[in-house]
């Protein structure tokens, strides 16, 4: 699995002021899980139509109320009783955070699961589809209202030493936001391909203090600086 992407990591801070970044679950690994959740679905209506279809109206009757609590609660209760995992959110290896990176609760958990409805519109999950094209937490419209993401689970990314490079200084001061990232890219270097270090670094070619381009190893020398050594 590619987690080149930076943009993927979504850095949440505790109350203490530390730092967690969380992997960040796309589309396709969203629409695996869910895929595979329908299918469990399916087999447990086909053996709950099975059985209770033996006991004429009184069985239809039963399975239809089965029917609607296995469809609007069957994400829920495991969400919030399993770690924020359905059993195909387990099998991918993914699971649903509050937006701080707390554990999910109920009322989130049901919210972002009852607003489902609207995201299936107007075909097949159209408007999720949208919605999660369009923010980097790649957030469906139920997530967005129950300030809910889907993270990957046990691969948060944590602070990494930075590799000791010689120290060199910007060409101008650098405010504390600018600094913060400059120090998170290096944390995460063990993580980024060496082309999306480059890519990375050349977007701050104004910090170089000679002429030509910024490159990784000039950039992981002003975070040396910048920690002091």
């Amino acid at each position: 699995m590619n987690y080149d992407l930076l943009d993927s990591v979504n850095t949440v801070q505790t109350p203490e002021g530390v730092d967690i970044y969380l992997r960040v679950a796309g589309i396709w690994p969203r629409s695996v899980a869910w895929f595979f959740d329908l299918i469990i679905r399916g087999f447990l209506y086909a053996f709950a139509a099975f059985m209770l279809g033996q006991l004429g109206d009184f069985g239809t009757g039963l399975m239809l109320i089965l029917f609607f609590f296995m469809e609007w609660f069957y994400p829920v209760f495991f969400e919030v009783l399993n770690k924020g995992m359905t059993p195909g959110k387990k099998f991918l290896g993914i699971q649903v955070l509050n937006g701080d990176g707390t554990p999910v609760g109920w009322s989130p958990s049901l919210l972002r699961n009852i607003l489902r409805t609207v995201d299936f519109l107007p075909f097949f999950y159209g408007f999720g589809l949208v919605a999660m094209l369009m923010n980097d937490r790649f957030q469906r419209l139920g997530d967005l209202a129950a300030d809910t993401i889907v993270v990957y689970v046990n691969n948060n990314i944590q602070s990494q030493s930075i590799p000791e490079y010689d120290h060199i200084k910007p060409a101008f001061n650098l405010n504390i936001k600018e600094q913060q990232a400059i120090i998170r890219y290096a944390e995460r270097s063990q993580q980024l391909s060496d082309d999306r270090m480059i890519e990375l670094a050349e977007i701050l070619n104004p910090l170089d203090i000679e002429k030509g381009k910024m490159t990784k190893e000039k950039l992981l020398g002003i975070a040396n600086g910048l920690i002091g050594r």
